[in-house]
């Protein structure tokens, strides 16, 4: 069965979920760099990075998993020569190298408002 996940204060101006989970796969939709509390987007690259993984974070949470489920991340940015900031919030959240999801870097439109977005894909108590 299909379940929808919603975190409050990162929900979408649609009505559509942050993720969705069937069975021990949660796949995100755009998580966002807005801070929950706030509801604002900051201004600044490393801000707006710590929120979209604090984000991702607390969405895999919500679906009853952990960092440590999420299997491949794809990251979309509005400038991809600016991964500094997005790289430090990575390895904070994955410190292992040994074990760290696929990741796969995406343009934004020049036009957005967000800096970097992030997807994710998880599989709930996986075993290797």
């Amino acid at each position: 069965m299909r379940k929808s996940i919603s975190v409050k204060g990162l929900s979408h101006r649609h009505p559509v979920p942050n993720a969705c989970r069937i069975g021990n796969m949660v796949f995100s939709g755009a998580v966002h760099g807005v801070s929950p509390i706030t509801l604002e987007l900051p201004s600044g690259m490393a801000d707006q990075s710590a929120n979209v993984f604090a984000n991702m974070l607390a969405i895999i949470e919500a679906a009853g998993g952990s960092a440590e489920d999420i299997i491949k991340v794809e990251i979309y940015l509005r400038d991809s020569s600016d991964r500094n900031a997005v790289n430090e919030e990575w390895l904070r959240m994955f410190p292992d190298p040994q074990s760290r999801p696929a990741r796969h870097v995406r343009p934004l439109p020049p036009d957005s408002p967000s800096l970097v977005q992030s997807e994710f894909i998880a599989v709930i108590g996986n075993v290797a």
